[in-house]
């Protein structure tokens, strides 16, 4: 089935439904019978064989499942004699018998079918006397292997997820991640491994804890496929969406993938796969959500379980769960001995500075950056997502750095690598070419201090850079790729006290403990300070503070080490104000304009 053919069949099926159904609710008939007619003309060679095989081991009191997956030579089977050619038979109860027939599949298919909700719709459109003329249309179209490869009908499910996305923009949002953004995820994460992918008979593990339809497990499948054809890449995921489990296991199932790998529920508070470890991760999880409704289960593995639960670093505020996904996937890293993982996490800007010194956030960006896991952070462009147009950003984490990586991370401000798409869709106005994506990934690659001209975006070489360089037009030049130390992003919050005056204005005395002696701290004059993770905290205090406050002194028990990451901040570049004069003229412009359109209000 080409592109031509499935638009047009996905239409005709529409034309049915509409009037019946409004135009987002498409897809919750489309896909679960483009899943069914698939598996229809899967197991239809071996049908015959499998009722054969079912009869005989019943009748031998035997459990007749792993005979009946060998006849059927699937990870799945049906055991009705019905299938989508013999529902046409009998059209006044076309609907007890397709609820016969989804009956008689494997239990992992039929909770695909459960969690589309596909027994509601069956009975909707038998009540609308739709359900015949759907299940014909499906019954009619070729879907068996020999003639559409699971490499094809992975990519026909897909432009069905796709189309119905587009449509229903709310859906979209919450459970579809823009495919050019997975594709740079994945460059950025096999991108220092690609020799290694090459080698023949390659198997490596990848999961997703927020799976939504499977899009990222689907592109990471693509990509190294298309790197070495002999490699083999297992997928895992975990959903928490009924619907988007649904379709991210049908198209597993669709590609040959073991289905039993898929998870329905929420990951945070019911980790469905406890006891793995992956080589490669990937994850959109929802921006700035509050776990207030699992707050019990994630506060008493913290305090249970410590270090060895996935929550020991410390736990954000209730108002954004974004960092215990990122602190969940820590916990799947396969140990470097055992060769290390690598992975990918878009984030919102909040977990890169939200919280000071000694908070839950502070302590997960401690944590990350102190055991060195950090490897880069990407800055994309606004209005890339399709509920929402703020800021966001890619991490990318591992625990087998590189040699020239070790200690460093790399920033890379890629907000101005965009281009306008021809129609929005929901919040999503800009998109990425084949071109940015292919920049991006160059500069994380080569992993160096890259800054380019701001007019032609052309790089400045270092020497150009040391001798001052500025543009045609007189602007300084604008970094785009920096490398840090992993210390540069830490700080010591020291607080600073004043001394409680008597009426006489003499420092009152602590009388009892073992500050007995000491000035007694005036708590409306207490103040902190933030000094660079590095600096000697007295050296700084007799610097910046004691000329200015020299009764001051630093309470060093109430000293704090914290962690942010002004990513912004780090590509700042000053543009001086306009000359005076200009704005002047440009004022005087706009009210000349103004008077002009009064008068001609006027006559």
């Amino acid at each position: 089935m080409n592109q031509q053919n499935l638009s047009s069949f996905i239409w005709s099926v529409a034309d049915l439904l509409r009037g019946d159904y409004k135009q987002s609710e498409y897809g919750r008939v489309i896909l679960p019978f483009t899943v069914l007619r698939r598996l229809d003309c899967v197991l239809e060679p071996t049908k015959e064989a499998v009722l054969a095989e079912k009869e005989k081991r019943e009748a031998a009191g035997l459990n007749p499942e792993p005979f009946l997956l060998k006849k059927a030579k699937q990870l799945f089977y049906n055991t009705s004699p019905l299938d989508m050619k013999k529902l046409m038979g009998d059209q006044d109860n076309i609907a007890e018998n397709m609820f016969s027939y989804i009956q008689a599949f494997s239990p992992a298919v039929r909770d695909i079918f459960e969690c589309f909700d596909f027994y509601t719709q069956v009975q909707r459109l038998d009540k609308a006397n739709l359900l015949y003329l759907v299940t014909e249309k499906f019954a009619n179209i070729d879907l068996h292997p020999e003639v559409v490869s699971n490499e094809k009908m992975g990519y026909v499910f897909e432009e069905l997820i796709r189309k119905f996305a587009e449509i229903s923009n709310e859906t979209a949002g919450e459970h579809f991640t823009p495919r050019e953004v997975i594709r740079l995820m994945v460059n950025l994460l096999f991108i220092e491994d690609d020799d290694a992918l090459t080698k023949p008979g390659i198997v490596r593990s990848l999961y997703d804890p927020t799976a939504g339809t499977g899009g990222m497990l689907s592109v990471a499948e693509d990509h190294l496929s298309g790197q070495n054809p002999d490699a083999r890449l297992v997928m895992y995921g975990q959903e928490l969406n009924g619907e988007s489990y649904a379709i991210c296991k049908a198209d597993m199932l669709i590609k040959g993938q073991d289905i039993s790998n898929i998870i329905h529920g929420n990951t945070l508070s019911d980790d469905g796969l406890p006891d793995e470890q992956f080589d490669y991760m990937l994850s959109n999880p929802p921006f700035g959500v509050e776990w207030k409704k699992i707050q019990k289960a994630i506060k008493k593995e913290h305090k249970d379980d410590g270090f060895n639960g996935r929550f020991g670093p410390g736990l954000p505020r209730v108002s954004d769960g974004s960092l215990l996904f990122l602190m969940h996937l820590i916990s799947k890293m396969r140990p470097t001995k055992d060769g290390g993982s690598r992975f990918g996490i878009v984030l919102n800007g909040s977990p890169l500075f939200t919280g000071g010194a000694g908070s839950g956030e502070s302590e997960i960006r401690r944590y990350v950056l102190e055991n060195d896991l950090l490897e880069a952070i990407i800055g994309l462009p606004t209005d890339m997502f399709y509920n929402t147009g703020i800021s966001t950003y890619i991490w990318i984490v591992t625990n087998r750095k590189p040699k020239h990586r070790k200690g460093k991370v790399q920033l890379i401000d890629a907000s101005e690598m965009w281009q306008k798409m021809r129609k929005s869709l929901g919040s999503k106005r800009k998109e990425l070419s084949d071109q940015h994506i292919a920049e991006i990934t160059r500069l994380f690659g080569e992993a160096k201090e890259v800054h380019v001209d701001p007019e032609t975006r052309e790089p400045i070489s270092p020497k150009k850079l040391a001798a001052g360089y500025k543009s045609e037009n007189g602007r300084p030049p604008v970094p785009i790729s920096r490398i840090f130390k992993t210390t540069d992003f830490g700080y010591q919050t020291i607080t600073v006290e004043r001394p409680l005056l008597d009426e006489d204005g003499q420092p009152q005395l602590e009388t009892r403990g073992k500050k007995k002696g000491q000035p007694k701290p005036d708590s409306k004059l207490r103040d902190t300070e933030e000094v660079p993770l590095g600096e000697d905290i007295h050296e700084y205090f007799e610097r910046e503070v004691k000329p200015h406050v020299p009764d001051a002194w630093i309470d060093e028990e109430k000293t704090k080490i914290g962690y942010e990451i002004p990513f912004n901040r780090h590509f700042y570049v000053f543009k001086p104000p306009r000359e005076l004069a200009e704005i002047n003229k440009e004022l005087k412009r706009v009210t000349d304009r103004i008077v002009e359109m009064i008068g001609e209000l006027s006559q």
